[in-house]
């Protein structure tokens, strides 16, 4: 996948989640199922992660590969960073999310500077991954907090999965509320 359908679909995911987010009620946005997240701390999440994202990509070059060294291996595909992914999540169950990643809860009256602020964040991560050449992409990597290293290309491909995994629990959460309330 090159660098302009990785932007396209970075921002075309985000704008789904965006979307499906701004169109819950305010009783569907807070509704908290269980242990799990409500979607505002799925919006909470998804903004603290491209913001950290974001920020390691404005980064010089020589500052990424002083501070985490280059790739010794070709990136993975997407659908291969994908199954790694989901792998991960199912051999880590007791993971810890770090603290710099925890989602608070956002306030109904929160929720559109929140969505905004993602617009913005994942936009801005769209130009950014631009700049770099399709080499670059390949050759510098930055860590994941439970995948490891990953090149930038890799980085950007967990993003547009990331904004996805998030939306499908959302609606998981959403459906199993109203599967609960029929019974």
């Amino acid at each position: 996948m090159d660098k302009q359908l990785i932007s396209s679909l970075l921002l075309e995911k985000h704008q789904a989640f965006i979307s499906k987010i701004a169109e819950l009620s305010d009783r569907d946005f807070e509704r908290k199922p269980g242990k799990k997240w409500t979607s505002g701390q799925q919006l909470d999440h998804i903004l603290k992660s491209v913001k950290q994202t974001d920020m390691a990509y404005g980064l010089p070059l020589f500052v990424l590969k002083g501070k985490f060294g280059v790739s010794n291996r070709p990136s993975a595909t997407y659908d291969d960073l994908v199954k790694k992914y989901l792998k991960v999540l199912d051999n880590n169950r007791d993971y810890v999310l770090p603290e710099r990643f925890a989602p608070k809860e956002i306030p109904i009256d929160g929720r559109q500077k929140a969505l905004d602020k993602l617009q913005k964040l994942a936009t801005k991560l769209s130009r950014r991954a631009q700049r770099f050449s399709e080499k670059e992409l390949d050759t510098y990597i930055i860590p994941h907090p439970v995948m490891g290293k990953l090149t930038l290309r890799e980085m950007l491909y967990f993003t547009i999965y990331h904004v996805q995994h998030h939306d499908k629990q959302i609606l998981k959460n959403l459906n199993n509320h109203k599967n609960v309330t029929k019974s």
